[in-house]
């Protein structure tokens, strides 16, 4: 039976392929020296770590195979300008079209009102995207493990030094994380999503941390962190204190009030 993991990749190739039709990478290439709105994802989590200080990357996407719609009135700049204004580290913008109903584009109008680093969360397959997203506007981009074979990886990743960006490595289980220890430039995600199920367990985050113990740069917790009590426990159990928040941000009705408890959990 085909995963949705698969489903995303198998649409994420014919997409691409009519990108790559229209586009050339000398096009990109131009577009990107005509701009000059780049900012540090990583350093912005690094800086915080050195003030003990918690990191929330604050996510913004309209729907998920998972949960369908989750924003019906998605308004893109409300939702950054709030996620600003109550000290978020950096923004995570899906732009996957299909599955999230993201957009590219999302990235260039918010980076026109708001100074935050972004992360252009979508479903890297090919070095050509890093470029391509780049054009748009990002700072960051995700190279998901169990998309991907390592080859690919080992692409994207070089891919993305050579642009300067901040790389997210994203991890499911132990032998990827092994696998992500390799990436010594990247920030390393743990998902407590299961993408081939998509269950959450928020003791993926602490289970995995234990072989990432030799990583020098940041770590992220992602998926299925609901409220203070969830980030305090990842903190007490992995000594991460870096959240990547979507969903529970997204459909609470204090918004702000959840922000400031994770931001302020005890270290």
């Amino acid at each position: 039976m085909e995963n949705i993991l698969e489903k995303i990749i198998k649409q994420k190739k014919e997409d691409l392929q009519n990108v790559k039709k229209k586009i050339s990478l000398a096009a990109i290439e131009n577009k990107i020296k005509s701009s000059d709105n780049f900012l540090d994802f990583k350093k912005k989590i690094i800086d915080n770590q050195e003030q003990k200080k918690v990191s929330l990357i604050a996510e913004i996407k309209k729907a998920s195979p998972s949960s369908g719609i989750i924003v019906e009135d998605f308004n893109l700049l409300k939702i950054a300008s709030l996620y600003s204004e109550n000290n978020a580290t950096c923004l995570s913008v899906l732009t996957e079209e299909k599955f999230f109903l993201g957009n590219l584009n999302y990235i260039n109008e918010i980076k026109k009102k708001i100074k935050l680093p972004i992360l252009a969360k979508d479903f890297f397959i090919d070095p050509y995207q890093v470029s391509y997203s780049k054009s748009f506007g990002c700072d960051c981009i995700l190279i998901i493990l169990s998309a991907l074979s390592e080859k690919q990886a080992d692409e994207i990743y070089a891919e993305a030094l050579r642009n300067k960006l901040s790389i997210i490595v994203e991890v499911h289980d132990e032998k990827e994380a092994e696998i992500a220890l390799k990436y010594n430039q990247a920030i390393i995600g743990i998902n407590n999503r299961d993408l081939k199920t998509l269950s959450v367990s928020l003791d993926n985050s602490v289970r995995i941390k234990k072989k990432l113990a030799s990583h020098k740069g940041p770590l992220i917790s992602e998926s299925g962190i609901k409220n203070q009590e969830d980030a305090q426990y990842i903190y007490d159990n992995t000594g991460i204190k870096n959240f990547l928040i979507g969903e529970s941000l997204l459909t609470s009705g204090e918004p702000t009030k959840l922000m400031n408890k994770i931001l302020s959990i005890t270290l």
